[in-house]
């Protein structure tokens, strides 16, 4: 998506969901978990609006626009199984959630600008898109220079919690991640009603 730079305590209250993961915006939805505004107090979202709010979670959350969510809609919809799992699954096997889901970075933010600023490598390229996807077999490293490594291991040493991950390998010492398979739907990180999402985008 067009990087988001508004208040994201504001969008974590609005979808009631911890969809960004920054300190202040975390805390502010365990302070005020109802949605910003005096008049949405107390108020049943229509169908339509459920369905649009699942939507603006995936979208948040994984950092998509509404052409790439688009786009991904219509691979997963021309693959085997349910659309909606296969439709996160894509997301889950972005370059951007592997980096934040082993820890290189505390937030999805934060990795997807390392990654855009050229830190990381895919089998010893460098990568650029956070929405490159990452297949079994790959390995993601952080570029050699000196103080880009220090910036990572820094982020490391604050207890940043990584998810372990049964079809990504992570090996504290060198940061370096080897995708060893392809996500499954236990490893999908967002609780969305995802079929609503499908119903939503099949219109």
């Amino acid at each position: 998506m067009a990087r988001y730079t508004g208040p994201k305590a504001r969008i974590n209250r609005r979808l009631g969901s911890l969809i960004y993961e920054s300190n202040g915006a975390s805390k502010a939805l365990e302070r005020r978990p109802n949605p910003p505004g005096m008049h949405t107090r107390g108020r049943r979202p229509s169908n339509y609006g459920a369905a649009l709010m699942e939507k603006k979670k995936i979208k948040h959350y994984y950092g998509l626009g509404e052409r790439q969510l688009r786009r991904y809609f219509d691979k997963a919809s021309r693959q085997k199984g349910n659309t909606g799992e296969q439709l996160l699954l894509i997301c889950e096997s972005r370059l951007d959630n592997v980096v934040r889901r082993v820890g290189l970075a505390k937030t999805r933010c934060q990795a997807r600008q390392g990654i855009a600023h050229g830190h990381f490598r895919v089998n010893g390229t460098k990568v650029d898109k956070p929405s490159f996807q990452v297949r079994p077999g790959d390995v993601v490293t952080i570029k050699s220079k000196g103080n880009v490594r220090n910036l990572y291991q820094g982020i490391m040493s604050m207890g940043v919690d990584g998810v372990g991950l049964e079809w990504v390998s992570f090996d504290n010492e060198t940061m370096t991640a080897t995708v060893q398979g392809t996500p499954g739907p236990s490893d999908i990180s967002l609780p969305v009603d995802v079929n609503t999402v499908i119903e939503f985008m099949s219109r």
